[in-house]
């Protein structure tokens, strides 16, 4: 795989260079820690609010009072898992998931807590999802899996769990993107060679029928992904 991104670097120096196709969106948005909830108290409800402060007490409280369902939805169809997990709680989520929540509910964008978790790089709580069963298969708006998100973000360790709960390494996400194809958009060789080392198929294409070498080629020099809103 390296000799591919070498031979890409050079046709970037080369003249020829310029009639290159321009870098096209992958279907994914950026991941990392900035990658949280945007939270408006006006969407929230008691137990979202709770969460969203890390007030374990008062999330204690008011499940006890079971006036509040530890899966209710808040405006924009956010579990209170979902935000303990974007914005870093493991105490919360730890007691959620005790309480036996459901894992695999979906926000807004098709998202469950483990998709958000990994968007968000917090590979502590996607290890406790996964630990009490998480499906690790689903896919988001744009049918990505938590396994393309783990590749936006370069976190081997991360995408190595997912595999380890039997992820598909060939899911395609509406772009036709398998995580493999993501880790090339972004330049990184260490990413590109574990999904390589795990069986990925070097020969993918995306829907527009690039494949691994045409994208590389095509990659701008930063291997940046633009996200997507």
């Amino acid at each position: 795989m390296k000799k591919i991104f070498s031979f890409a670097q050079k046709k970037r120096q080369s003249p020829s260079s310029s009639l290159a196709s321009p870098r096209r969106d992958c279907g994914v948005r950026a991941s990392g820690r900035n990658a949280g909830y945007l939270l408006r108290d006006k969407d929230l409800g008691k137990l979202h609010k709770a969460t969203s402060v890390r007030d374990v007490a008062k999330v204690q409280y008011l499940l006890l009072l079971r006036k509040q369902d530890l899966n209710d939805v808040d405006k924009v169809k956010r579990t209170p898992l979902h935000l303990a997990c974007a914005n870093g709680y493991p105490d919360v989520v730890s007691l959620l998931v005790e309480r036996k929540c459901k894992l695999n509910l979906c926000d807004g964008d098709s998202r469950t807590p483990l998709i958000k978790a990994v968007e968000c790089q917090l590979e502590e709580y996607a290890t406790i999802l996964l630990e009490h069963g998480s499906d690790a298969h689903l896919v988001d708006a744009n049918n990505n899996t938590a396994l393309h998100y783990a590749a936006s973000g370069l976190n081997k360790d991360i995408a190595a769990k997912l595999l380890k709960h039997k992820t598909n390494i060939e899911a395609k996400n509406k772009e036709g993107y398998t995580p493999l194809l993501l880790a090339i958009t972004e330049n990184n060789h260490d990413m590109v060679d574990f999904f390589l080392e795990n069986g990925a198929d070097v020969n993918a294409s995306d829907k527009s029928k690039r494949r691994a070498l045409m994208i590389a080629v095509s990659c701008e020099p930063t291997g940046i992904v633009s996200p997507i809103s």
